[in-house]
């Protein structure tokens, strides 16, 4: 208990510092909220250069039917996703950067750190659809809990009983259900939940099944089904009105086929929430812990050479998080502190893993503050993250086993000014700085590959951590009445750049040994991204935008997967309401341009970028019917003229050809 005070000392501390740094040292006697520009719904943003997202996992509903993760997120500019037609797990890209902790994803603000090395992404968030009340996006540095990535961050957020109980009520129930042709087969859900005086408790089960699907041309692509069980339960106590405390748990339980097995992926995360707000603007504290446990097991071969079959890799994960926020009058303005500590290990292990570590840990500590100050139209936002890591355990090469202990510290700061121009429009200028840590994976690997096909692989206990700084230029917008009374438009306009220090990527020699190695000297990367919303009577209109230029090395496939993004992505969507907005219809238009793969250099040393995909065009069609005011309809075309393509960043496997969906929500 004492390191933990001191160590929220110094963060408070290190918080007021830099907040000093950013306004007059007069106080005022009145505290001030802050107001912040978001796209979207409840994005996590604390000030203007928080370049963050919010998906409506609801509104997503309404779309109709089982839509894939993979197809949300790859909406978002800037974002994109590696696919495997049979692989149910989301691996999410966020600027060209994939995978080992480059985008950190968290399922409730827990740390998801299942990965493994093999011919794919190098990781996955295994989470259900059906569970989700939203996901938050944020594009560059993540400075708060759940952060620390060398890209950014995603928070898939389950549901809560506010999201299940209709407007009123404190007792109720949520179904969502959907049936769709072309192998998406059918998937519901049921959600219970109750608020009392001093008890809200919420719970769910979620079922989804998938068959193979056939693509454009008809053909069938094998193995594209799951069979997915998952379920959640939380009870949050209001101890007072000032504070409450939560428990939950969430469950997920699939079976599929990808990488030539067949495999079962079995997933618990527990969680416990503290919050204590004092209501007098200076302490608002929160103290979440958690626990996390991921199991994969490859159940069966996909042909009588596989000879893995019993392989078993575990991921354990704890950690906990505390911070306070803080909202008061300084220097003529107003001034939002967040400061906090963040803690987490994770410990992963193997039975039959092949290449993978047999026991290998990580902790991650961190000290971080956020401090936004506003004076009129004037904005700036000052913070910084305090990370420190160690890698431990132990790797295999041979017949030989090599300790590795690998730490490192790093500062990462932040600055952003930004000022109103208008109502509603805000240019703003962000600096930035970030670390990735090396994982397990990349500084354990050994053993041989199966076959015996290669000399071996051989660990690097001395990788360094991969560092970023960058600059991120941008407009935020939220106006209203632009081209006709009663109109709004929103949105943001960002061109980023981004230098990066010891990458690392796979390398081999002639023997055929691989490890991974830091490349030297400074990698750069850079991009636009154009997100905008517009709503008028009836009419609603979106655009998102993504081009990027990467000078990054290649990874080398079979150890890790390509990162780049396609040139270009466009996203259009377009909807109108009508019967006094009970019913609307629309649709979307997504563009995917080719863009640079990875593929292996003229010795076979290492990755090489070469141009490759093919440019694909989809359009969707949706429809949805408030048809009473406790149940929804909904109807989806997707791939409606039946495109035959492949995803950019697929490892394998066709696209889905056109599919209709079924769909609905019923609250009672």
């Amino acid at each position: 208990m004492f390191h933990f005070q001191n160590s929220l000392r110094m963060t408070t501390a290190m918080g007021l510092l830099i907040a000093a740094g950013l306004a007059a040292p007069a106080l005022a006697q009145e505290p001030a909220e802050l107001a912040t520009i978001t796209i979207s719904g409840d994005a996590q943003a604390q000030g203007a250069g928080d370049n963050a997202t919010s998906v409506d996992m609801t509104a997503e509903n309404r779309k109709g039917g089982t839509r894939k993760l993979d197809e949300t997120l790859r909406e978002v500019p800037g974002v994109f996703t590696r696919v495997n037609a049979g692989q149910p797990g989301v691996a999410v890209n966020i600027r060209g950067f994939e995978g080992s902790g480059r985008v950190n994803t968290t399922i409730d603000g827990v740390r998801q750190s299942f990965r493994f090395t093999s011919h794919e992404a190098s990781g996955f968030t295994y989470v259900d659809q059906n569970l989700l009340a939203g996901i938050d996006v944020t594009r560059g540095a993540d400075l708060g809990a759940g952060g620390g990535g060398l890209a950014g961050s995603v928070n898939f957020r389950t549901l809560e009983a506010d999201d299940v109980l209709a407007t009123g009520k404190t007792r109720g129930s949520l179904i969502r259900f959907g049936y769709g042709d072309n192998g998406s087969d059918h998937s519901e859900m049921i959600a219970t939940a109750m608020r009392g005086e001093s008890l809200d408790i919420v719970g769910a089960l979620s079922k989804r099944n998938a068959k193979s699907y056939s693509n454009g041309d008809g053909d069938v692509v094998a193995n594209s089904g799951q069979d997915l069980t998952s379920g959640l339960f939380k009870a949050t106590w209001h101890i007072d009105p000032r504070q409450s405390l939560q428990l939950g748990v969430t469950h997920y339980d699939n079976d599929f086929f990808a990488n030539s097995y067949f495999q079962t992926v079995k997933s618990n995360i527990f969680t416990a929430k503290y919050r204590y707000d004092a209501g007098d603007g200076l302490i608002d504290f929160r103290l979440n812990a958690h626990y996390s446990d991921l199991k994969m097991t490859y159940t069966g071969g996909g042909s009588p050479m596989a000879g893995s079959v019993g392989r078993e890799i575990k991921d354990r994960g704890w950690g906990f998080d505390a911070s306070n926020v803080s909202t008061f009058a300084v220097g003529g303005g107003s001034l939002r502190s967040t400061n906090g500590v963040e803690v987490f290990r994770d410990d992963v292990t193997s039975k039959k893993g092949g290449v993978n570590p047999t026991d290998g840990k990580v902790t991650t500590s961190a000290l971080f503050s956020e401090n936004v100050w506003t004076l009129g139209q004037l904005e700036i936002s000052g913070g910084a993250r305090l990370q420190s890591y160690k890698v431990e355990g132990t790797a295999q090469t041979g017949a030989a086993t090599e300790r590795v202990d690998n730490s490192d510290t790093s500062f990462d700061p932040k600055l952003t000014v930004a000022y109103s121009v208008l109502d509603g429009v805000q240019p703003y200028l962000t600096w930035q700085r970030t670390m990735r840590a090396p994982t397990p994976q990349e500084t354990m690997l050994g053993g041989v590959h199966p076959g015996g096909t290669v000399a071996g692989m051989v660990p690097n206990p001395n990788l360094k951590a991969e560092t970023s700084q960058g600059w991120e230029l941008g407009v935020n917008l939220d106006r209203a009445d632009v081209f006709a009374s009663g109109d709004r438009l929103r949105g943001r306009v960002a061109a980023w750049w981004m230098d990066v220090d010891d990458y690392i990527v796979a390398a081999s020699n002639v023997s055929r040994s691989y490890w991974y190695m830091n490349v030297d000297g400074t990698s750069k990367t850079r991009g636009v991204e154009l997100e905008l919303g517009y709503d008028i009577a009836r009419y609603s209109f979106g655009l998102g935008y993504s081009k990027s230029d990467s000078d990054l090395p290649s990874q080398m496939p079979g150890l890790g997967s390509g990162q780049t993004l396609p040139d270009e992505t466009v996203t259009l969507y377009a909807s109108a309401r009508f019967l006094d907005d009970a019913l609307t219809v629309g649709g979307t238009v997504n563009h995917v341009s080719s863009g640079q793969i990875s593929g292996y250099n003229a010795d076979w040393s290492g990755g090489a970028h070469e141009k490759g995909g093919d440019d694909y065009n989809l359009v969707d069609l949706f429809a949805s019917w408030r048809a009473t005011e406790n149940l929804d309809l909904n109807l989806r075309v997707s791939n409606l003229f039946d495109e035959q393509y492949t995803p950019f960043l697929s490892t394998s496997g066709d696209g889905q050809g056109r599919t209709i969906y079924l769909g609905g929500q019923l609250r009672f």
